[in-house]
């Protein structure tokens, strides 16, 4: 009887023992799973759809590729230059905020892009590595080299990717989540590459940096970058992401820049618009020549027609059917129109039962 009692003490005691070592383990590894559990993506909002988004400049060294939309803020005017007709798979939006011809719609949408651009990066600014240590926390430092797993990692100085490429490792979840926190700049070397493994994706990393960003040429880069300050793209760097500019300009030569996959895995496609729009010509007030940009949302039959204060026609420069897409649109005062005397124009687009009209001015 006495041999049963200690078999049944001694039994009593291992699964106590074997509790507590499997409630030590559920311990331990609580805070690992909750640093994936509330790590997510930075709500982008309606800045999601530019490629490049700056506060005062965007210059572009040609030839580029952007594939996205192009924004500048209301307040910095039409300071966009440098890109050409084929440059850019997306919609410029520039307006002019010195005299009446800006567009008004334009001007709102891009002062909500600003807006929703500050709370992103706040956001991301804002967040804290949990568990804090050095891997999460490495000051200031080099990245050549490593190889990170989702999580959310705290510069103290500058981030620099010199000595070496630098890996995003999923660990086979697409769902993964990358946030640099970057407290002044972020630099890169000539010909480094950011890599992504085991289904990271680019539409996840976020680099938030908190004065400017300057990848050298030849860079291969991922992610959206929100700067306080500016970001500088050296000749034939590429990115799948976004170049985001909160105060200063954005500069690109000779670049590839690409808004990253949706998260359905289909590519966004910015040739293919959400809404009609007729976008206010560029440079306004022009001489001789000015552009003229439009989106369609479906194939319809297009005209585009410029008339003068009295509302004759002066010129057509679309009578067509087209796809949908977005176009530009060349407006030469010299081609075929004579004595075209200095003034303020109106131009119309007519594209299934959508109708814009805006002024241009032409000076001499």
């Amino acid at each position: 009887m006495m041999n049963c009692k200690k078999r049944t003490e001694v039994l009593k005691r291992s699964w106590v023992k074997i509790f507590k070592a499997m409630l030590l383990l559920i311990v331990l590894t609580a805070p690992f799973t909750l640093l994936s559990e509330i790590i997510e993506p930075v709500n982008l909002g309606s800045t999601e759809r530019f490629a490049i988004l700056a506060g005062s400049l965007i210059t572009n060294n040609p030839t580029s590729a952007v594939t996205g939309d192009i924004g500048l803020s209301p307040a910095a005017g039409s300071a966009i230059a440098g890109f050409g007709l084929l440059e850019v798979a997306g919609t410029i939006y520039t307006v002019d905020a010195t005299g009446p011809a800006g567009s008004v719609e334009d001007a709102a949408m891009l002062t909500v892009a600003q807006g929703d651009l500050t709370i992103a990066y706040n956001d991301a600014a804002e967040r804290a590595p949990v568990p804090t240590g050095d891997f999460l926390n490495p000051g200031s430092g080099n990245l050549g080299g490593q190889i990170l797993v989702p999580g959310l990692y705290k510069f103290t100085g500058t981030a620099e990717l010199t000595a070496g490429n630098l890996t995003f490792d999923a660990q086979n979840d697409s769902n993964a989540v990358f946030i640099m926190m970057v407290a002044t700049g972020l630099n890169t070397a000539s010909g480094t590459q950011v890599i992504l493994a085991n289904q990271a994706k680019a539409r996840n990393i976020f680099w938030q940096v908190g004065t400017s960003a300057a990848l050298g040429t030849y860079t291969v880069f991922k992610g959206t970058i929100m700067a306080d300050q500016s970001v500088t793209m050296a000749s034939g760097a590429e990115i799948e992401g976004r170049l985001l500019a909160s105060i200063a300009a954005v500069t690109i030569d000779a670049c590839t820049v690409k808004i990253p996959e949706s998260e359905s895995g289909i590519d966004d496609d910015p040739v293919t618009p959400k809404e009609f729009s007729l976008l206010q010509n560029y440079p306004n007030p022009f001489n001789p020549t000015t552009m003229i940009r439009y989106s369609i949302t479906k194939d319809s039959k297009v005209s585009l027609k410029v008339f003068d204060m009295l509302g004759q026609e002066v010129a057509t420069l679309v009578d067509e059917y087209q796809n949908a897409g977005s176009y530009s649109v060349q407006f030469d005062t010299e081609n075929g129109i004579k004595n075209l005397s200095a003034g303020v124009y109106f131009y119309r687009l007519k594209a299934d039962s959508f109708v814009s009209v805006k002024k241009l001015m032409l000076i001499k």
